[in-house]
């Protein structure tokens, strides 16, 4: 279809990445302007309105993917969200790991990229931690614990989603839209606030639909995705340090997008302020979260964007395990940090 659009003179991955860029400075622009994190609706100060800002994103997702996959413009039959071998022990403990490692760098690693084009040099040291461990989960040193944790799998027969229940998608598109968005509604959260948050939530859908029908190409195929950061990281720090070697993707494009959406906001704004380490101490705790963030999202298959919003839009179970799993390892390490007094540096 990209060929009828005018782009014959370009091949679908290299459009990819450009669709990625384009896409990301998005999401960073609407990111950074409604503080978009998931840890800070789970436990953050002000949690009931960040609650409501991500709860409309996570309604608006499911709804426009779902739409999407009604028209008949894209499916998720063979997407590994809905594969029938569900692997139970790596989507738990890594989303214990990532919900414990987001608490402790104060920031999902969505949220995080937004604060790095902010001047925030804390968030920048954890997101070259995370794409390091993240890598060496994918393909280095701690594969091994991929591997062997992703071999735990309970057999979900042809049930691997909600769209497999009594009723199909419709249904269960809308229950879970609207409990979403009854939680939005009455969260405080400024209408503003969820109508940008709605547009970011919309932004799942395109990604979906631009990656896997506009972009399709069975000569020249490129992988169906959409909004993501774990895998993304870690192959833009690869592309990175050997851009002559590997090309850029969309995964690239994206992260490189949503530093320039995040950083175009911050400063029109006035926001932008450059930010550090404090002490030791804080430091420290910063780099371990983001070794169990890197490590935790390769295992549990995303992030709190790529499982939390993009997964969760496919209806497969799996996404929404590893989105329950990382709130649980948030609120527990939260739990285990309050009577020590924790710091609070600003977010």
């Amino acid at each position: 279809m990209f060929e009828t659009l005018g782009f014959e003179n370009f091949t679908a991955p290299q459009i990819a990445v450009f669709f990625g860029l384009a896409l990301g400075a998005l999401f960073g622009l609407l990111a950074e302007r409604t503080r978009f994190c998931f840890r800070r609706s789970l436990v953050g100060e002000d949690a009931p309105q960040a609650r409501g800002v991500w709860a409309t994103g996570f309604a608006f997702a499911i709804v426009g993917t779902q739409i999407a996959v009604a028209l008949g413009w894209i499916g998720f039959a063979d997407h590994r969200y809905l594969a029938s071998d569900l692997p139970v022990a790596a989507i738990l403990v890594g989303g214990l790991l990532f919900g414990a490692g987001m608490v402790l760098t104060r920031g999902c690693i969505s949220r995080l990229t937004v604060l790095t084009a902010s001047g925030n040099l804390r968030a920048l040291s954890v997101l070259l931690v995370f794409a390091i461990a993240a890598h060496a989960t994918l393909k280095g040193v701690l594969a091994p614990l991929r591997t062997t944790l992703g071999a735990v799998t309970l057999d979900l027969g042809e049930t691997t989603g909600f769209a497999a229940l009594p009723g199909g998608a419709l249904p269960w598109t809308a229950l879970i839209a609207a409990a979403a968005l009854f939680v939005a509604l009455r969260s405080g959260a400024r209408l503003t606030q969820l109508a940008q948050a709605g547009a970011l939530g919309l932004l799942v859908a395109v990604g979906w639909v631009g990656t896997g029908w506009v972009l399709y190409d069975d000569f020249d195929p490129i992988a169906m995705e959409s909004l993501s950061f774990t895998s993304p990281m870690a192959e833009s720090l690869f592309w990175t340090v050997a851009s002559t070697a590997i090309p850029a993707g969309f995964g690239t494009g994206l992260i490189g997008g949503t530093l320039i959406g995040a950083l175009v906001s911050s400063l029109l704004a006035g926001r932008f302020a450059w930010q550090s380490f404090s002490a030791p101490r804080e430091t420290g705790r910063y780099l371990s979260g983001a070794v169990l963030m890197g490590v935790g999202g390769v295992l549990a298959g995303g992030c709190t964007v790529g499982a939390g919003l993009s997964g969760t839009a496919t209806l497969g179970f799996a996404a929404f395990l590893a989105l329950g799993a990382i709130a649980c390892g948030g609120l527990a390490m939260n739990a285990a940090l309050k009577p020590r007094g924790a710091f609070q540096p600003a977010e």
